[in-house]
């Protein structure tokens, strides 16, 4: 069994999908969550620099949805077929859109909230509008189970509804999926376990 350790800091962003991998396939890892000073020190080690990093038995993997992506596959919700895996890419894709738009280092709260405002206006309704017409009446958006495209979506529309909240009403399949994926035993577990942090 690979020895797993996800550096990051102690902050949901771009190692939430990588944590929600790994609790739903019940894989033990090392959780580093590092400060600004540890960061400092770590930095000039990491081969890009940046985080998140999986270290999986002394090799380093930098880039959060290659991390996922690998994960994904080692824990059996990568997509059954090479078919199913492609999709499931797509829709993470497709699903993190919205929510690299919004301004998180913005510090004019004013221009923030304008920002914010902008995107609910001009570009959540017809990702929401894509996104409800792509999963249909399945209970997951790829295949007859769950993925980390589910998951993403998990992680997302939590985000887009802490910052404006609600903001699902009209589209009922994928509240009901934010839900269904939420309620998975393991996952719920790790939602009730995990630290809590600002984002």
């Amino acid at each position: 069994m690979p020895t797993y350790k996800l550096t990051y800091f102690n902050l949901k962003g771009r190692a939430e999908l990588s944590r929600y991998i790994f609790a739903y396939g019940d894989i033990k890892y090392e959780d580093q969550r590092v400060d600004q000073a540890e960061w400092a020190k770590i930095k000039p080690t990491l081969p890009f620099k940046q985080v998140p990093v999986l270290e999986v038995d002394g090799k380093i993997l930098s880039q959060s949805f290659a991390i996922a992506r690998f994960l994904a596959r080692e824990a059996g919700v990568a997509g059954k077929t090479s078919l199913e895996q492609a999709q499931a890419d797509m829709l993470v894709d497709t699903i993190f859109e919205p929510v690299v738009l919004v301004p998180w280092r913005e510090q004019d709260e004013a221009v923030k909230k304008e920002k914010i405002e902008k995107m609910f206006k001009d570009t959540v309704p017809g990702w929401l509008a894509n996104l409800e017409a792509y999963l249909g009446d399945s209970t997951w958006f790829v295949g007859d189970s769950v993925t980390w495209a589910d998951f993403q979506w998990h992680i997302a529309s939590v985000v887009l509804d802490t910052l404006k909240p609600g903001f699902l009403k009209g589209y009922g399949k994928l509240e009901a999926l934010r839900d269904r994926v939420g309620a998975l035993p393991k996952i719920a577990a790790y939602l009730k376990a995990r630290p809590v942090t600002p984002m």
